[in-house]
């Protein structure tokens, strides 16, 4: 009995086990949903011209600004924010330059489903540069 009940297990295993069913597993996990779709917006002006493009890697660890360009200022901060006005935000820190190509690291515990906004914000003056929405 337990020759027969070993035999069936291991038939059971191999049956169950197929190269390309596993192929297949590993595709339509790694396609599904957002989690390998780029988040991606284009800056507007606020108080201030403010133009370029963000980005967010694929491993959602990192932002990056291309053609960014905005006036420089005080103090000026790069924020991830539920809302252009930057009542609830992720400080993403100093702005690197008003004008280039930057990269920011985003903290691994930032939902940017939430935090969807990305915000040049004067603190002196309490307002925005301008913003991109992460789509």
């Amino acid at each position: 009995m337990k020759d027969i009940m070993m035999l069936f297990m291991s038939l059971f295993l191999l049956a169950g086990y197929n190269s390309s069913d596993g192929e297949i597993t590993d595709k339509v996990m790694n396609s599904g949903g957002n989690s390998s779709e780029e988040l991606k917006g284009d800056f507007v002006s606020d108080a201030h011209p403010t133009s370029g493009s963000s980005s967010v890697s694929s491993d959602k660890s990192t932002l990056s600004l291309t053609n960014f360009k905005t006036d420089g200022g005080p103090k000026l901060l790069l924020y991830l924010s539920i809302e252009v006005d930057s009542k609830d935000f992720v400080n993403l820190g100093d702005l690197k330059g008003i004008e280039g190509d930057f990269n920011y690291a985003i903290p691994a515990s930032t939902d940017l489903s939430t935090y969807k906004y990305v915000v040049v914000w004067c603190v002196d003056f309490s307002v925005s540069f301008g913003h991109a929405e992460l789509k």
